[in-house]
Formats: structure tokens, sequence, C-alpha cells
């Protein structure tokens, strides 16, 4: 059996740039412990695998698709580069025809529609709570180290914990910041954190980032993960609240690093939208 594979540098329009996802097209049905194998062989932060959902249904004409994301350790309930990623694969290389695509996840529905340059996708809006300080005192003195920290939140949904630094800071701090995320696994006490989320404000001056991020889930397998969609609908409802927007551009500080567009709807979603980079194509032998 020859499965299609291709490797998608998402959030950016420069190779190796972004987050790289491989996306995975599934002619038949797939034995369920392969998922995790091919990820696993894979060795990127995700790998999606887009699957039929009717026997006549095919990559360029047909609208919804089932789609799931493995990272090289579990299945994830969302992942928005892989979702980007995709699309992508579907509206640049299968040429799909349809001006929306719909997938079917455990996250529910996603929609994926082409806007110029850009891949917008319509993914839920993640809110959070206060998160009291001592009970998590021990994992964010291991991410922060000394810096000071503004805000912490939490996210049950998602189970990201959201910490934003001082803004006094400048988004130098943040990309210099040596983290040690496998720390993380030990320092964290609580059991219900599976991401954590470091942020800082943007410019005041009204141009540019309005805010600035790194991601971070050695629960999953992932120390580091270098553009976020998921987390954005974790930092869209945060940043919004402060800010006073709607409509916001991001910048996640990876080493990669990575440009998200995002634009909170009246119905409680959010539309993230980005730019790719296909880098490679290709067949998987099993």
């Amino acid at each position: 059996m020859q499965i299609p594979v291709f490797t998608v540098d998402a959030f950016t329009k420069r190779a190796f740039c972004g987050n790289p996802a491989a996306v995975c097209l599934l002619e038949n049905d797939l034995d369920e412990d392969l998922h995790q194998k091919i990820a696993s062989e894979m060795n990127l932060s995700e790998t999606a695998f887009i699957r039929k959902l009717q026997p006549g249904d095919d990559f360029t004409n047909s609208s919804c698709f089932g789609l799931r994301w493995f990272t090289p350790a579990n299945e994830v309930p969302l992942c928005g580069h892989a979702t980007l990623a995709s699309a992508a694969v579907l509206f640049h290389l299968q040429k799909n025809t349809n001006p929306v695509l719909t997938f079917v996840t455990l996250s529910g529905e996603l929609k994926a529609r082409q806007a110029k340059d850009h891949i917008v996708l319509d993914l839920p809006l993640y809110s959070t709570s206060p998160q009291v300080l001592e009970e998590v005192g021990e994992l964010i003195k291991a991410a922060v180290g000394d810096l000071i920290v503004q805000d912490v939140r939490y996210s049950p949904d998602t189970k990201n914990l959201l910490v934003c630094l001082s803004d006094t800071y400048e988004r130098s701090v943040l990309e210099e910041l040596n983290v040690n995320a496998q720390g993380f696994l030990s320092a964290e006490k609580t059991g219900k954190v599976k991401g954590l989320i470091l942020t800082l404000k943007g410019s005041s001056s009204g141009k540019g980032h309005d805010f600035y991020s790194r991601y971070f889930t050695p629960w999953y397998g992932v120390l580091e993960d270098p553009v976020t969609g998921s987390a954005h609908a974790v930092l869209s409802s945060y940043w919004s609240e402060k800010l006073g927007k709607k409509e916001m551009l991001a910048f996640q500080c990876s080493r990669r690093g990575g440009e998200l567009r995002m634009s909170l709807r009246s119905d409680g979603r959010v539309d993230i939208a980005g730019q790719t980079a296909v880098v490679f194509q290709g067949h998987l032998t099993l």
C-alpha cells in the first residue's frame, strides 16, 4: 500500500520557517495503530490524516473530509497548523474546487477557505479564567525563571496554562528566553496542564504585531511547537479582552517563527489565517 504524504510549512510563505506538518491522504481505512506509527516515523510535531467519508468521495471534488492529528507520542484533539497544512494540500496540490472545506474532527466540524494568498481556518474560541499562582508556581518558575509575570490564566477546554509576562519587556526577552520544557513534566503538580503558553504584549503604536507568544507541550512529546493555531484560539480570546480588539496580528517567537491573523466572530468562534509553503511530497510504502 502506498500513501501520498506531504510536508507543509504552515503560517509562513517561506520554506523552512513556520511550523512543519506531515499530511497523509488516505484512500482507504488505515489500521488504527498505523496512524501513530506513521506519526512517529515522520517525527514532526504533527502528522495529519485526511480520510474520505463516503465511498464516492475524492480529494478534488468533495468538500467534507475526516481529519485526525497525531504527535510522535499520541493523538491530539485539535491542531491548527496541521489543519492549515491539510487545507493547503487539498486546495493547492489536489486542486480542490470547493470554496470552503469542512473537516470532521475530535473538536467538531472545522472549516477552511481561501482568501487571496492566505487560508482561513474557522476554529473554536477558547476562554480562560484566573489561575491561582501558588498551584502552578513551580511550573512558572521552571518556564520563566525570575522574569516578572503579569497574569496567569487557565483554559480548561484546551488544558493550556497561559503566562503573560510584564508589559515592560520587549519581544527579544521572550525570543531569547532559554526554556527547558522537559523540566515542566516534574514541575507541574496539578495534573491539569497539558500545554504552556508564554505571551507578551506587542507594539503599543498600533503598527506591527499585537502580541507575541511561545508554546510548549512536552506532555504530548513536543518540547516547543514552532507556530500553534490551537494556542491562538486561546490567545485570541485573552488579548481581544485586554486590547479591546477583534482583529489582531500575532507572531510566535520560536526559532522558526510564524505569523497569524485573527478575527473574532460574533458566533463565539475565531478565524485564524496563515500562509503555507509545501516543501516535500512523496509516498509512504507500507
